[in-house]
């Protein structure tokens, strides 16, 4: 188990190195930030621009501005924002509540709605219950999200009024951007969860434990349910990556004061210490949650433990 663990971490360090050198190379190319943040004010001159780069230590060569970024980073200091002027990472950790929550919210909505449905949908195969399901699967999946945001937002914030159109500002701000943000999350679970159930409903266990006389629901949920989680915590941990990336468009459509919508504000302008800080900062998230991900597989079936062991 501790070498297994300490296995993944490597991994993961490595991964999260990765993910350094690209947004420090993509951040570099996206354009120059003291040109956009001037903009074409005459105040400036040629000397005063040069003066602003050596000052942030954009005229370094490339190896040295990554040097001075790794050693930084190990500290958690990306800098300062070339727009606020302070730590970004403090910007950024001031968003991370936000973002917590609307993703927690759209991920327990997802479940809430997928196991529930692709169990009944299961069990009724074949039946008009289980037409609707699959109808949904793959309608939640083949939306956009940006697309589901914009007509909650027409239909029920213009239309009806029930919501407010952005902003976080008590429970109902929340309902419209977690329901975007979850929907094809909710639409995959479906989708899984179903064909899960459908196999392990064909085992032998299961049909033993029909011929044993068990009640219908003690089979379905602690026989069937339980041996089908298995891939369905899997994608739930693929899927809570994808929320957190998915978060950026749809924290900009509702303005959702995260680190999505911060993220495309400072891409905007080439802030670098922001964008890096919430770049990193979200593929930690991704490769942590990932881990604990496996390491639920062992909770759920001890077998797992013993091959990896």
């Amino acid at each position: 188990m501790a070498a297994y663990i300490g296995f993944r971490l490597l991994q993961s360090a490595l991964t999260v190195l990765m993910v350094l050198l690209a947004v420090f190379l993509i951040a570099r190319v996206a354009g120059d930030p003291v040109t956009l943040l001037i903009g074409d004010n005459p105040e400036y001159r040629q000397a005063d621009i040069e003066r602003i780069k050596s000052n942030l230590g954009l005229n370094d060569p490339l190896p040295v501005q990554f040097g001075r970024y790794l050693a930084d980073a190990v500290r958690l200091d990306f800098g300062e924002s070339y727009r606020t002027h302070e730590p970004a990472m403090a910007d950024v950790l001031r968003r991370v509540p936000a973002t917590l929550q609307l993703a927690l919210f759209a991920i327990v909505l997802s479940v809430v709605i997928a196991v529930p449905v692709g169990v009944l949908s299961a069990i009724t195969r074949g039946s008009a219950v289980d037409s609707v399901a699959r109808l949904f699967a793959l309608v939640g999946q083949a939306a956009p999200n940006f697309w589901v945001g914009l007509m909650l937002i027409f239909f029920f914030s213009v239309q009806l009024g029930w919501f407010p159109t952005g902003g976080r500002d008590g429970l109902r701000s929340i309902i419209l951007p977690g329901i975007t943000l979850g929907w094809a999350a909710a639409a995959s679970l479906t989708r899984l969860t179903r064909s899960s159930m459908l196999d392990v409903l064909q085992s032998d266990f299961v049909t033993m434990a029909k011929a044993k006389g068990l009640p219908r629901r003690t089979v379905i949920f602690k026989h069937a349910l339980r041996n089908a989680l298995i891939p369905i915590v899997t994608v739930l941990g693929i899927r809570l990556g994808f929320i957190l990336s998915g978060s950026v468009i749809v924290e900009t459509i509702f303005a959702w004061p995260g680190v999505g919508r911060l993220l495309v504000q400072a891409i905007r302008i080439a802030d670098f210490p922001v964008i890096q800080s919430s770049v990193v900062l979200t593929a930690a998230a991704v490769v942590i949650f990932n881990l604990l991900t496996d390491l639920t597989y062992m909770l759920i079936d001890p077998r797992i433990r013993l091959v990896r062991g």
